[in-house]
């Protein structure tokens, strides 16, 4: 039976843990082999006394205290790295997310999926504050990223060990976790989860969020499209930005010979240099670009490919380091 690990970040939720112990313990009961890892994000309330005592009560409930406050995606990032379950989970600890969902899930993962997205059905928030700015949000990752999923925000998500541990959460990027996971090639799909009103506590969400997610989401749109080739994304824009600089010189020069336009008085000149002089800065740029790729994949070893399984009908044979030499 594979063990699922549940990462829980908590900030500021003293009045529900209690409560979402006694909900974890109640609806995890058919998954044998489970545990609950609770991250405290800097809580200024009395959550990690709590969370200690449920520590001290049952063995299953595992706990790390963060300094201060590094929010969601750094506090998620600790509790997989932690993590040494079979499956990773995450899901709030405000109890909107339902753990009744998890094992539905698992199920999912064992016929084949990596990863497994929980779709709020039926969300219970505020349609100004929550629903409608999530709605937007959602359509503009669907239409950047170009994965087919509804609900990008949906905390509650199943993922193998493998797919959890090689994610790297910075900023706000746990809500482009799908797109992280598909980087490493992960079979995923998305199902129907329960979502409950907050009954308890403050929401630790907001409008405010809205600029850190539009910049994560440009940094993703490059890393996912452009990580190995940043001379194509930064080139390309510099040869459009040069062309415009040429069809603008040569704009300025027609109008010297049909019209008698001076062309040191004509603004069409200064734009041509400084449309040539920007375009010269991305190439340059994008070739900086290459050597930094370069240097990051192969002073460390890394790969630019993962390997999802390998199938061979022989033994491999190891070839002596002499064969090796060039001769």
């Amino acid at each position: 039976m594979p063990k699922l690990s549940i990462v829980i970040p908590i900030k500021d939720e003293e009045e529900n843990l209690p409560k979402l112990y006694d909900h974890l313990v109640t609806q995890l009961s058919e998954i044998k082999v489970w545990e609950a890892i609770l991250v405290d994000d800097g809580s200024q309330d009395r959550s990690w006394s709590i969370i200690k005592s449920l520590v001290r009560q049952d063995s299953r409930i595992q706990a790390i205290q963060l300094r201060r406050n590094f929010g969601q995606a750094a506090a998620m990032q600790s509790g997989i790295d932690f993590a040494d379950g079979d499956y990773i989970a995450t899901m709030d600890g405000d109890l909107q997310n339902d753990a009744a969902d998890l094992p539905l899930m698992m199920q999912k993962i064992e016929e084949g999926y990596d990863v497994v997205l929980g779709l709020r059905a039926n969300r219970n928030d505020s349609l100004m504050i929550r629903k409608i700015p999530s709605k937007i949000a959602n359509w503009v990752i669907r239409k950047v990223i170009n994965i087919p999923f509804r609900d990008f925000g949906c905390t509650i998500r199943v993922m193998r060990k493998e797919i959890a541990k090689n994610l790297k959460l910075y900023g706000e990027m746990h809500r482009f976790i799908p797109v992280l996971a598909q980087q490493q090639g992960a079979r995923m799909t998305q199902i129907p989860v329960r979502h409950h009103p907050r009954q308890l506590g403050k929401t630790k969400y907001g409008l405010g969020r809205t600029r850190r997610v539009i910049l994560d989401l440009i940094t993703v749109k490059f890393l996912s499209a452009y990580l190995t080739r940043p001379m194509h994304f930064l080139g390309g824009a510099g040869l459009i930005v040069i062309s415009l600089g040429i069809l603008s010189l040569l704009a300025t020069l027609s109008m010297k010979i049909f019209q008698s336009v001076d062309m040191t008085g004509n603004p069409l000149l200064l734009l041509s240099v400084l449309l040539s002089l920007i375009g010269v800065q991305l190439v340059s740029v994008g070739l900086l670009g290459e050597v930094m790729i370069r240097t990051y994949f192969e002073s460390q070893n890394k790969a630019p490919y993962q390997i999802r399984e390998l199938a061979q009908s022989r033994e491999a044979v190891e070839i002596p380091d002499e064969s090796r030499k060039v001769a």
